[in-house]
């Protein structure tokens, strides 16, 4: 870690340790050429990939497949003004194989709305680059 007065540049492992710990993120695309920004539920696949679980053809998953996005999740604590926060950047694809798509509905993430009763899709970013910066004095959150 690279230290900048309170500031700490993370990195990529502690990144992703970090990532692992929190259940809500933002993916960030591009929606008709402007940025749009979406929370999600989301967790981490065994390959540092993030994954997260919505409604087939619907408008995120027409804005993200094949695309690169960057996704950011973050945890702060107010009290003692310190906390962290991970930015992923890598390109988006829907799971279409049906032994990922089975293992993958076996666990999380579940979408946080119902699906309409169909299956969802998962979506995974690959964790092509990966930064995160740490800020105050906690340093046993990272």
């Amino acid at each position: 870690m690279v230290r900048n007065d309170t500031f700490r540049a993370l990195d990529r492992q502690v990144c992703l340790r970090l990532l692992a710990k929190v259940p809500i993120g933002r993916v960030v695309y591009t929606q008709q050429a402007l940025p749009a920004i979406l929370p999600v539920n989301f967790s981490m696949d065994s390959d540092a990939s993030v994954l997260f679980h919505t409604v087939p053809g619907s408008d995120l998953i027409r804005a993200v497949d094949g695309a690169v996005v960057a996704f950011e999740a973050d945890e702060f604590d107010v009290a003692t003004r310190s906390g962290w926060s991970v930015v992923v950047t890598g390109r988006a694809t829907v799971v279409t194989d049906p032994a990922a798509h089975a293992r993958l509905s076996r666990a999380d993430p579940l979408p946080w709305t119902p699906l309409g009763g169909g299956a969802g899709v998962f979506v995974r970013v690959e964790s092509e680059v990966v930064t995160g910066r740490g800020v105050g004095g906690a340093h046993g959150l990272w």
